[in-house]
């Protein structure tokens, strides 16, 4: 299936008043999840354009710092989703903890870069865009759109980058295992 990119939404559903956000139930760690996997899912291209504005500043103050800071936390990404893959406790904990999972690679790869260049530039240019992405998709309420765009995506409708990414990060199964079962349930 080819990889589409979702469209850019409209800056009012992006970043509308407060009456569309709201704190998370931080006792259904479940629920926040899937607040935040649909989020990223629906939002993802004003996530990376709200990204690349934070990167490119950054990179323009300091190009071979950020050069240096996005290698290595690839690298960390890539080499943690292989570990992963191929050991069953590290799936489990991938799949039960995924902001743990997350919170690893950021911290290895700080101490990576703290040996190799400027920690400042890791600060602001990888991990700020990180939660700026993390903290609106906790905070944002999902819309009809949002839920009907992730269905589509779940089910194997629709390929895009987010989901390739949340897939590696096994966030995804959840829901088309619900689905088939839902559809096991409606056959009987």
């Amino acid at each position: 299936m080819e990889v589409q990119v979702a469209p850019l939404r409209a800056w009012d559903d992006f970043f509308p008043g407060s009456d569309r956000f709201s704190r998370p139930d931080f006792k259904d760690i479940s629920k926040w999840n899937n607040r935040v996997v649909s989020n990223l899912l629906y939002y993802q291209t004003n996530y990376l354009m709200v990204a690349a504005a934070v990167i490119s500043i950054v990179g323009f103050l300091s190009p071979l710092n950020m050069l240096i800071g996005g290698t290595v936390v690839v690298l960390v990404f890539m080499g943690f989703v292989w570990v992963s893959h191929n050991k069953d406790i590290l799936r489990r904990m991938k799949k039960q903890y995924p902001t743990s999972f997350v919170v690893v690679i950021m911290l290895s790869s700080y101490f990576l870069i703290s040996y190799l260049g400027d920690v400042m530039v890791f600060m602001f240019g990888i991990t700020l865009p990180l939660l700026l992405m993390f903290v609106h998709a906790s905070l944002r309420l999902r819309n009809i759109k949002n839920k009907l765009e992730n269905k589509m995506e779940g089910i194997g409708l629709k390929k895009t980058p987010m989901g390739i990414i949340l897939d590696a990060l096994e966030q995804q199964e959840d829901s088309i295992n619900k689905l088939a079962d839902y559809i096991s349930k409606v056959k009987e």
